[in-house]
């Protein structure tokens, strides 16, 4: 019974009622509330997954062209299966692969 008139107490406090609107309107109504932060965190996850995909990319992409820039015969083969070029000589055909 006591317990319960203390709980009755704490709940008509001002003071209680002060922090419990306060913590309301910080979690649902602020511009910073809780849903907010959680959607810029789940942002934050995927925008580092694609950075780190990205850098991937760009360390092998430099590799390419650490490559290519070294080795006349690989800039040779690239420049005939990336644009299609080909000598003056040559005919060439394209085989396109059906799925």
């Amino acid at each position: 019974m006591k317990f319960q008139i203390k709980w009755k107490k704490i709940l008509k406090s001002r003071y209680f009622i002060t922090a419990a609107v306060f913590f309301i309107w910080i979690l649902f109504f602020d511009q910073n509330n809780l849903i907010t932060q959680i959607q810029y965190r789940l942002e934050l996850n995927q925008l580092e997954e694609e950075k780190e995909f990205y850098k991937g990319e760009i360390e092998e992409i430099r590799s390419d062209l650490d490559e290519l820039q070294s080795n006349p015969r690989t800039l040779e083969k690239f420049a005939r299966e990336k644009y299609l070029m080909k000598k003056d000589n040559e005919e060439l055909f394209v085989i396109v692969e059906e799925e």
